[in-house]
């Protein structure tokens, strides 16, 4: 008996509940309608049309100063050679792509790679740290390009930089990962997100020198990215536009011993004239047999203007500057 009074009760309680919500709604309803048809205004309405088109998203746009293309672009003056892996030509203070041929193309990167190496410890290293080289980084072949260094070196990293850049070393590759990252294994696995981060989506890393492998890819335009975000640092373009750096390297047992770089482009070697009407800065070259041979420079017009331009996959050297020459010739000198 008691148990059916309660749930009586309860279930009177429901429906007062009830009741009281439907009241509320409807004059609430009310309420609205009156205000709507008083006004003359319908301000669900009214909020859309002011609102709908307001820019919420206030950061800015990735690629707003970068040159963007996804087709191949002619240049006049120019005929592209058609034995090249890709070329490109970017002008900075434009935001425009002067030329491009297959530069979204998968090539192998070969030494070009060491860009990205740069990049990674310019980012996050200590121009003034002095880095211990490993036996690690000196177990190379014997054929590979190195600066000479020996297990229990001390150098400063900013020397480091310039016999990465300048003379491609491998063994100077590795001592940079190992000294960022401390190990190269974990220093690649920075390399990729970085590149990722930089927008190069179709480049992918397993080692931070550029030495073959099968898995290590890119394009020349993923290589213009992250060549561009470089030369936004004025520590890398100083060190590019040397001709030679002497680097002081302090050995195992004390005694300090000078190593002579000279970069391995043939513009600021002297290998190569330089176009009238163009300034060269400096830049990165690769050559391996399956990436045949490559190169990426910082260039100015005679205003100062800024470009990029780059060439991969040529045949061979005199291919590569030759064209590198006529493609400079017909876009910046003749821009």
């Amino acid at each position: 008996m008691l148990r059916t009074r309660k749930k009586q009760r309860q279930k009177k309680v429901r429906m007062i509940v009830t009741l009281s919500v439907l009241a509320v709604l409807l004059v609430a309803g009310c309420v609205l309608f009156f205000i709507k048809q008083s006004s003359g205004k319908n301000y669900a309405i009214t909020y859309e049309t002011e609102h709908y088109n307001e820019n919420l998203y206030q950061g800015g746009l990735f690629a707003k100063e970068l040159c963007v293309s996804a087709e191949d672009v002619a240049l006049d003056g120019f005929d592209g050679d058609s034995s090249l892996g890709a070329a490109g030509l970017f002008d900075i203070k434009n935001q425009k792509v002067l030329y491009a041929d297959r530069i979204h193309d998968r090539l192998y990167p070969a030494s070009t790679t060491k860009i990205l190496t740069a990049y990674l410890a310019l980012k996050h290293g200590n121009m003034d740290d002095i880095v211990t080289i490993s036996e690690n980084a000196v177990n190379l072949d014997s054929d590979a390009q190195v600066c000479g260094l020996k297990a229990g070196d001390k150098i400063r990293l900013y020397d480091l930089m310039c016999g990465l850049l300048l003379y491609s070393g491998n063994d100077a590759a590795i001592a940079v990962a190992e000294h960022i990252s401390g190990s190269v294994e974990a220093f690649v696995e920075q390399m990729n997100q970085e590149a990722q981060a930089l927008g190069a989506t179709n480049s992918h890393f397993v080692n931070p020198h550029g030495l073959h492998d099968e898995e290590q890819y890119t394009t020349a335009y993923d290589l213009y990215l992250m060549f561009n975000a470089c030369v936004r640092n004025s520590t890398f373009v100083d060190i590019i536009s040397q001709k030679s750096y002497s680097a002081s390297i302090t050995g195992a047992d004390g005694t300090v011993r000078a190593e002579e770089w000279i970069p391995t482009n043939y513009y600021s070697a002297g290998e190569a004239a330089v176009p009238e009407g163009v300034n060269i800065l400096g830049g990165k070259t690769g050559t391996t047999d399956e990436a045949g041979s490559c190169v990426i420079l910082y260039n100015q017009d005679m205003e100062a203007n800024p470009y990029i331009s780059i060439i991969m996959g040529a045949n061979d050297k005199t291919i590569l500057y030759d064209d590198m020459t006529k493609l400079l010739s017909a876009g910046v000198a003749g821009n």
